[in-house]
Parts: structure tokens; sequence; C-alpha cells
């Protein structure tokens, strides 16, 4: 019988330091999955009656695995900073020593609780350098991350992280635990589907409009997609990374910089979709390189395929 990997054992073969971060998402995961999966039996479901610093009206589970999130982020001797979608400031421990930074969405999609849709959770991890301003680090931009990832919770709950050294996934078992389940995950180069939001298409910039509209006429490569949204961005990016294609979330006329944000959505889902051998880009250019200004900045986001997003790449560059 196989020998059994968790999540944390599996990355500390590669980067020992980053061990009790990775045991601290999985705790945090563990407990998320749990009042997701018995979310219909207990006081978890709608609103919560506040609205984030994003303008959002905020859900209960929102709040629960967010506060489930800073709490094993404090506990955590090596994290000296959290960052939350659902927190105005970063969050400082006092801790000697501490170099990481978790950046995440707590629970991505939590709106599609209610009727029963998969949600996610979505990190990303800095490290401060001896000497470095606290704000800057956190400020690095996605080349600079040193970890991410995200769990998604459906009918298994899976956490796909990526250290730098290609993407592993994990499946949550019986006892709780994220036990290795896929290794050195590869992206289809190029896939059947494109996932995208199309009742903003026409507030999008043309070039987005006769993108899709190439997919659909099967006039790249002579392969006619496919459309596969589920609305929220970590079940429609697992999707991707899995079978390959695209997700795409245009500038548009009402959010003309982008609605997703870059730290703590973008980021991690591009070096997740990277180290699988896809791509991310911001239109003509990559995700990874752009240097935030803000801990709430937000980004279209195109990540999948590589040819898929190339020829976004060229078709937006061209529109210029």
């Amino acid at each position: 019988m196989a020998t059994k990997v968790t999540v944390d054992q599996f990355v500390a073969a590669g980067k020992p330091e980053l061990r009790e971060v990775f045991a601290g998402i999985a705790a945090a995961g563990f407990e998320i999955a749990k009042k997701i999966r018995l979310a219909g039996l207990s006081d978890v479901y709608g609103a919560y009656g506040a609205v984030n610093v994003q303008g959002e009206q905020q859900q209960k589970l929102d709040v629960f695995a967010n506060d489930v999130m800073m709490k094993v982020m404090r506990e955590c001797p090596s994290v000296i900073a959290a960052v939350s979608e659902e927190d105005e400031e970063p969050v400082v421990f006092d801790k000697k020593d501490a170099k990481y930074i978790v950046i995440f969405d707590p629970l991505d999609g939590s709106s599609n609780i209610d009727v029963n849709v998969n949600v996610g959770t979505i990190f990303s991890v800095q490290e401060k350098a001896a000497g470095e301003d606290l704000d800057a680090a956190i400020l690095h931009a996605g080349t600079k991350q040193v970890a991410a990832g995200y769990v998604v919770y459906g009918p298994s709950t899976v956490l796909v992280v990526t250290t730098g050294d290609g993407v592993s996934a994990f499946t949550m078992d019986d006892a709780g635990e994220f036990v290795l389940s896929s290794e050195k995950m590869v992206m289809p180069e190029q896939g059947p589907y494109y996932s995208t939001n199309e009742a903003n298409a026409a507030s999008w910039p043309a070039a987005y409009r006769e993108y899709v509209a190439m997919l659909v006429g099967g006039k790249l490569h002579g392969k006619a997609y496919s459309s596969r949204y589920i609305g929220s961005l970590v079940a429609d990016f697992h999707r991707t990374i899995l079978k390959g294609g695209v997700f795409l979330y245009p500038p548009t006329d009402k959010a003309p910089k982008g609605k997703l944000r870059l730290l703590y959505e973008a980021n991690p889902l591009a070096m997740v979709a990277e180290q699988a051998g896809g791509a991310a880009v911001y239109g003509a250019g990559r995700i990874l390189e752009l240097q935030p200004e803000q801990i709430h900045q937000r980004t279209p986001l195109i990540v999948g395929s590589k040819v898929e997003v190339e020829a976004l790449q060229q078709a937006v560059a061209g529109a210029k």
C-alpha cells in the first residue's frame, strides 16, 4: 500500500521552512470545508448584514472563513502578516523572526453557497527580506511569490499548490487530511472550452468580443470551442487547469481596470497556471509582472492554456 503523503509533508520535502504555513492552510481548509458541508444544517446561509471593503455584501460564510484563516495565520510562528479580501488593511502580527505574508481570498464565490455551487479559498505567500519594509514586501510583484494555490470545495475538497517547482493536488480524506493525489500537473496546451460572463460582452473592448467570436467560430487552429461558465472563479479555473481552454474576465465600461483582485486572486492563479505550463495576462502583458500599488488593486484576468492566452494577447496588441 502506498505511503500517504500530506500537503505539509510534501512541501517540507522541498521547502521545509514553508511546512508550518501549509499545515495552517490545510487546517483552515478542513474547518471551512466542514462548515460548508453542513451549511444547510446550521445558520450559515445568506448575508451577514455588512458590506466589506470591496463594497460587496458579506455572506455569513465569508466572515467564518476569514476568521478561520486569520486564526491559523496568527498562530503560525513564521507568518508576520495576513492580507484578506475582507479586511481594509493588512493584519500584522508581533512575531520575532517571522518572514512570510499570506494574502488570501478566504471564500471566493461565496454567494453561490446558497445554491450549493462550488466555492474556494485562494492564497498567495510572499516573503519579507531582512530589513525590508513590510508594506513594500506585501506589494511585491507576482513574480516574487514563494508559493500560491487554492482550495476548491466541491464533490471532493481539493487543495492545489505550487512552491515554484510544478503544481500538485491534494484531496481531503475522511480524516480531514489533504493527501497527495496528483503531482506535476500539466495544463493542456490547448483546450475545448472558454469561460466568461458573456452577459457583459456589450461593454467589453472590441478585441475581446472578436476573440470570443473567433473561438466560437472555430477560427483558432480550426477548433470550435464550447462555453463553460460556473461563475465561481476557483471552480472555473480548476476546470481550466484540468481540461484546458481559457477563463477571461475582461475590462468593461463599468470596470475599465478590471474587477478581479491582483494580489489574492489573479497573482496566485497566474503562478499556478504558469507552473502547470499555462499562461496568465491582463491584456497584452503578463499578470505576474504587474507592480501592485495597493492591496485591493483590481485587474482584468485572462488565464488558461498557452494557445488561447497567446491568441488573446495578439488580439489585444493588434487593436492598439
